[in-house]
């Protein structure tokens, strides 16, 4: 709950909107203890008596009626009206909503027809067509409310449900023999309840509002109770000589239909599991730079990343993803930077051109430099610039880094098109040109292929052709052959190789497969908590690994045809970045491991080329 309220207040809008309401929902709740006259009790003498009036703090309407009390009652009774309208309509639309897709065939047909009739009214007639049937009458008008809104519950609740009903725990819980009505409310309800939760706090608002209208045009509340809308029907008379009596329930009703919408919006936001890492805004363009200490100065290399230290920031812990890592490329050379899951690879690639999401994710210190340049901290338009025509990435996932709905040829063009100047035409061709180079068989057909139109060698092989369009210096590969089988992955490794000897691009490839290493890099840097702990040639790190971690992932992976060793994991697991131990971050996996490795500081030590972060490694190195 403390973590649900920290949400929730770190939305401002949502903050104001729960201040408000509950400033409004405690003085309804206070009405019996506080000394107001009685809301009904006419006195004609003291008619359209003006605000801040003896007696009258908020005046009085066209009956000499108190409108302050007359309005806290009301309140009172809109707010009630519109939660138990709200309640009902959620209850029976989102059961009826589960029943459909649960169960779905013709059961989900019949049922979502009829909702669909229900939605093609315009829900004000329908509302007013129910209240014309039954009478008028506020609990009439609370009937024709829950009834008008049921079929939004039902329809967006079944549209959750349709999704959920084909999941493998679904499948399961079947499996194990529980019957229809067990699987609904143990199984799908949990999973349910918070978009019925989302959805009930961002409709009561509207409740409220169609209650008042009703009540406005005398369907509602019945003389001489009184609630928001009638306040405003009684008062349309006199809006223009006695305008205090409407703006009086007026505000009211926009202060809690406001109020209500902005908590909803925070409700929302705060039950969104994607958003519980406190980012509940827009990340920002550019990663934040906090940077503190000395930044280390520039080197010859093509891209250098120096010193860097990357953090993620969520409540009052920090997780160090990035510890001070250090990689430097040159112009036609191949990086490979390898570590388990977890290890800061991937961080550590996309903070080259400040695209870790922020928040939470903050830059503390070091530099990152292109031909020089320092990358950090540069202004959102320099970095704009860079990605894509200098510094370009392949991401590990096409399908889900391609727009689904605009073809390949598209967005290869628009690649184009955001650093050059030239014609659709021209972008059109270069993009089947670009197809080419990455060797997709009939290019001029497939330029017009959507993603989900072509297989995952061929995505892949786009996302190359993307990262190729504006003829970058740089490629930052980002495990982009994990998912693909080995056939296809030995394609794109060869692919990658040739571009790289033909254009003289420079690549820092992250994976953790130590065939693909010593397939297509030169060097390799081994990660491990965000640091490197051995950095060399590829071929004297495979051959003589230094690092009992690097020496470790080595021994895990598969000898074919040999079967002369054992296959080992690595015991224990990887340390929690936002606490690391002191010393060797390896060492509680380490058979090696002293006192001395947890005493300190260990620093990355070595002769060109070859480094290692170790007090006793394997071999001198």
């Amino acid at each position: 709950m403390s973590t649900f309220l920290k949400l929730l207040f770190r939305n401002r809008l949502a903050a104001m909107g729960a201040v408000i309401l509950a400033v409004i929902v405690l003085a309804v709740l206070a009405v019996p203890l506080l000394p107001l006259q009685d809301p009904d009790v006419t006195a004609t003498a003291d008619r359209f008596k003006r605000p801040f009036t003896d007696g009258h703090l908020l005046g009085t309407d066209h009956l000499g009626r108190d409108l302050l009390s007359r309005l806290l009652h009301g309140t009172r009774l809109s707010l009630a009206i519109g939660v138990a309208a709200a309640l009902i309509a959620a209850t029976i639309g989102s059961a009826i909503g589960i029943i459909a897709g649960y169960f779905g065939g013709r059961t989900d047909n019949i049922i979502m027809r009829t909702v669909d009739m229900l939605m093609a009214f315009p829900y004000i007639l329908l509302a007013l067509a129910i209240v014309a049937a039954l009478g008028p009458g506020l609990m009439n008008a609370l009937i024709a409310v829950a009834a008008v809104n049921i079929p939004f519950f039902a329809r967006n609740i079944r549209g959750i449900t349709v999704g959920l009903a084909g999941r493998e725990f679904i499948d399961a819980a079947r499996l194990a023999g529980m019957g229809h009505a067990r699987i609904i409310l143990t199984e799908l309800l949990p999973n349910v309840l918070p978009v019925i939760v989302i959805a009930m706090s961002t409709t009561v608002g509207w409740m409220i509002l169609e209650t008042a209208g009703l009540s406005f045009l005398g369907l509602g509340s019945q003389p001489p109770q009184a609630d928001l809308g009638s306040m405003l029907g009684e008062a349309r008379s006199a809006m223009i000589s006695h305008p205090h009596t409407s703006i009086v329930p007026g505000l009211m009703i926009f202060l809690i239909v406001m109020s209500i919408n902005l908590l909803g919006d925070g409700v929302r936001d705060a039950l969104d599991p994607r958003l519980r890492s406190g980012a509940l805004s827009r990340p920002l363009p550019t990663t934040l730079v906090e940077r503190s200490g000395d930044i280390p100065e520039p080197t010859d290399d093509l891209l250098a990343i120096q010193d860097l230290h990357t953090q993620f920031h969520v409540g009052a812990r920090n997780y160090r993803a990035v510890g001070g890592v250090s990689l430097a490329v040159r112009p036609g050379e191949c990086l490979g930077v390898i570590g388990e899951s977890g290890s800061g690879k991937s961080v550590t690639a996309l903070s080259v051109m400040g695209l870790v999401a922020s928040p939470p994710g903050v830059i503390t210190g070091g530099a990152v430099r292109y031909q020089g340049e320092d990358l950090i901290g540069a202004p959102y338009e320099t970095l704009r610039k860079k990605r894509g025509d200098h510094v370009a990435y392949i991401f590990q996932d096409p399908l889900s880094t391609l727009h689904p709905l605009y073809s390949v040829g598209d967005q290869l063009a628009e690649a184009i098109l955001s650093h050059h100047k030239i014609g659709k035409a021209e972008a059109r061709r270069r993009a089947i040109e670009l197809l080419r180079d990455v060797r997709i068989p009939n290019a001029e057909s497939r330029v017009d292929n959507y993603p989900h139109e072509m297989s995952g060698g061929m995505r892949q092989r786009v996302g190359i052709a993307m990262a190729l369009a504006n003829e970058p210096d740089v490629i930052i590969a980002d495990e982009p052959t994990t998912a693909l089988d080995v056939t296809v992955q030995a394609q794109i490794l060869a692919l990658l190789d040739d571009l790289r000897r033909d254009r003289g691009l420079a690549i820092v490839f992250i994976t953790h497969d130590f065939g693909v290493v010593a397939q297509l890099c030169d060097r390799v840097a081994v990660m491990y908590a965000g640091r490197i702990v051995e950095e060399g040639p590829t071929t004297a790190v495979l051959d003589a690994p230094a690092h009992p971690y690097t020496k470790r992932l080595i021994a895990c992976v598969p000898e074919l045809g040999g079967g002369r060793r054992e296959l080992a994991a690595i015991p224990g697991l990887p340390p929690v970045v936002s606490d690391l131990p002191a010393g060797c971050a390896f060492a509680p996996r380490c058979d090696k491991a002293q006192e001395s490795c947890r005493a300190g500081e260990i620093d990355l030590k070595g002769s060109a080329p070859r480094a290692v972060r170790c007090l006793y490694p394997e071999e001198a190195v």
